[in-house]
């Protein structure tokens, strides 16, 4: 299998700034893929924000398995953050957001307070890996009339804050972390929702590590989607031969086009075309 190795160097000035950004807010607000909640974070955040409120959002949980989002949900509320299912392109789930917001951040709210510190409204930073969706969720999450608030006493010149209402501030330099590669399969799973970048990737191994993985956990979408038949027995690539006939995918004359009908494959797992799926699981 391929070695995935993608850590680009202007990480360490990210984190950087990061940890600089981090003393200013009150809550981190975490974007992951639903379809790989644990592949598509990472685990320096934990560290950077561990004395901050923490909410964890699994964006395009509409393309991910139902069932699974709700062990997902289970499985980061466990760990102590509050956690919501949502889309950042249709919009789904945005409207919970804000009164979540609240809850994380009770306590802080409370002790201003007793400070006699009324309306100070909740300081927030967005973080997540490249492609989760963070700039269409920052977007609409604060639609088209986000007023930057300017530079305030106290707050590194340059730093811009957009006030979504009086209860809640963004700080707009969204947190950009990179996912870790300690383990290939993080690697290959990011690869299969297009969170690394195509050109370095073979989309045939993609499409095979795909459809065996699919064979396995989710019998009868593959052979629904490209009515074909699948035996048991049947080796990955047999079946992206397979799809080629069904889906009339020839180069010249009767020869398949095997790299055409791997595209298919994968571009309709991420646009959710072959059923909801989810490729990670909490207990592993």
């Amino acid at each position: 299998m391929a070695n995935y190795q993608w850590y680009p160097g202007h990480m360490t000035k990210a984190k950087r700034m990061m940890q600089e950004d981090i003393k200013l807010i009150d809550l981190v607000i975490e974007l992951v893929d639903a379809r790989v909640p644990l592949s598509s974070r990472n685990p320096d955040i934990d560290e950077l924000g561990k004395n901050k409120s923490r909410l964890i959002l699994l964006n395009k949980s509409d393309l991910a398995d139902t069932r699974k989002n709700k062990l997902w949900i289970d499985y980061f509320s466990e760990k102590g953050f509050y956690v919501l299912e949502m889309n950042s392109k249709t919009g789904a789930g945005m409207k919970s957001i804000q009164s979540m917001v609240q809850e994380a951040c009770k306590e802080k709210i409370a002790r201003d307070r007793k400070r006699g510190i009324l309306n100070r409204p909740v300081r927030a930073m967005v973080v997540g890996i490249p492609n989760v969706g963070k700039s269409t969720f920052i977007n609409s999450f604060a639609g088209r009339a986000c007023a930057k608030t300017g530079n305030k006493p106290g707050v590194t010149k340059g730093k811009q804050w957009i006030r979504l209402n009086k209860s809640l501030e963004l700080l707009d330099t969204p947190g950009i972390l990179w996912p870790k590669f300690e383990d290939q399969t993080v690697g290959l799973r990011l690869a299969m929702i297009g969170s690394i970048n195509d050109e370095i990737l073979h989309l045939d191994e993609l499409a095979y590590e795909l459809i065996r993985f699919l064979k396995k956990e989710y019998a009868g979408l593959l052979e629904k989607r490209y009515q074909i038949e699948i035996p048991e027995e049947q080796e990955a690539y047999d079946t992206i031969k397979a799809v080629c006939v069904s889906k009339k995918c020839y180069l010249k004359g009767e020869e398949l086009d095997i790299m055409k009908a791997s595209s298919m494959i994968v571009e309709d797992f991420r646009n959710g075309r072959i059923g909801k799926i989810t490729l990670e699981m909490p207990e592993e």
